[in-house]
């Protein structure tokens, strides 16, 4: 089966995302992007753009089997531009986040615009995959009140239709790239990692909170700083970085080839996540043997076991310096308990999930003739 797959912001873990499915798929992949950066651009006018490329793909190559896109596509328009040479493949698409819940950035209002590129965009798919349970439960959850914002024909009809069409595919995520060799752990006080990246979204102020804490309390700790960084200032790194610098070991985004060892060297990872729809920076560092410490909300209870939810998960800034502290005076529980969830996030690897999906997908193409265009049910309510 042929899989034309349409993802206009092609970088982080969009890119790993797309670039992972295409390598372990059984079926042949083709992967349509742009680059990552302007995202609004991008959902406004990525679709015209991929559909000019991808008439010369399809010049060559033949129409797909089945198209899959993300949720940073307009896929109405993207099918609209597309329709005299794609021809009818069904549709699938992937929702990595969405503009309807993600937190707007301090000082801002909730732009609707993106949000409802997202709902017709999802009204246009044949079928719906959610990163995660907490995810789509929390876009179904929010999406009468985006829809009961406007005067007439509003849509609230077809929620319960759209939401047949959903189902829960998690991420797949790289692992095999973890396992490489590595030099042995530095002797010296427990690692704290944040492989997150450094924006509003993910409150590095409130990680930076709890390591000011151990500090003042005299307990040795090391610290690597590593993930994306989008921003000119990160103001929050750069005082972290002047305020424990005799304890830092890494500062600033890992390049591939370092970020395996990176991960490897570290006892502890933290989330202090106000936004996290799946958590791929968590499972990567769980898997590399860190003891993850993480908020008890958003996506990280279906993440870790309920048996260690008390250990991993805290509910306020006290609960997570109580578990950090204890982390890094209990070095060798701590890893006792990360190696005990490492099959749990191994689970995530595209080795298990690119089956699964290829799966899906192939039930889907199966399905064909069988679909009802989602465009036929008319809008009421």
């Amino acid at each position: 089966m042929h899989i034309l797959l349409c993802e206009p912001y092609f970088a982080g873990s969009h890119r790993a995302w797309a670039e992972g499915y295409a390598r372990y798929s059984r079926h042949q992949v083709t992967l349509l992007t742009h680059a990552g950066r302007f995202w609004k651009w991008r959902m406004q006018g990525a679709a015209l753009t991929l559909a000019r490329a991808a008439r010369s793909l399809v010049a060559r190559d033949g129409p797909p089997d089945l198209l899959l896109v993300t949720d940073m596509l307009h896929l109405p328009a993207f099918l609209g531009f597309t329709r005299r040479f794609l021809g009818d493949p069904p549709v699938a698409l992937y929702m990595h986040e969405n503009q309807l819940t993600y937190p707007p950035p301090p000082g801002t209002k909730p732009d609707l615009t993106y949000a409802m590129i997202n709902w017709l965009s999802m009204a246009a798919a044949d079928r719906i995959f959610f990163n995660s349970a907490y995810h789509q439960a929390v876009f179904f959850e929010a999406l009468p009140r985006l829809l009961k914002h406007f005067p007439d024909y509003t849509h609230t009809a077809l929620i319960e239709e759209v939401a047949a069409r959903c189902e829960v595919l998690p991420v797949g995520v790289d692992l095999r790239r973890l396992d490489g060799p590595c030099p042995d752990r530095a002797e010296g006080p427990a690692v704290i990692l944040w492989n997150q990246r450094w924006e509003y979204d993910k409150d590095p102020a409130t990680f930076f909170a709890a390591l000011y804490r151990l500090a003042d309390e005299g307990l040795p700790f090391r610290l690597i700083l590593a993930g994306e960084n989008f921003r000119r200032s990160p103001q929050e790194f750069e005082e972290a970085r002047e305020r424990l610098a005799d304890r830092l070991l890494h500062f600033g985004y890992a390049k591939p080839e370092v970020y395996p060892c990176l991960l490897r060297q570290a006892d502890v990872v933290v989330s202090t996540a106000q936004q996290e729809f799946f958590g791929v920076a968590v499972v990567e560092a769980v898997y590399a043997g860190a003891f993850p410490i993480l908020p008890r909300r958003l996506t990280y209870p279906g993440l870790i076991p309920l048996a260690y939810h008390d250990r991993c998960l805290y509910d306020d800034l006290e609960g997570l310096v109580t578990r950090l502290r204890w982390a890094v005076t209990h070095r060798e529980s701590a890893r006792a308990i990360a190696r005990a969830l490492r099959p749990t996030v191994a689970s995530y690897g595209w080795a298990e999930l690119a089956p699964r999906y290829d799966e899906r997908l192939a039930a889907l193409r199966r399905a064909g003739e069988g679909l009802s265009s989602p465009a036929s049910h008319p809008p009421a309510g």
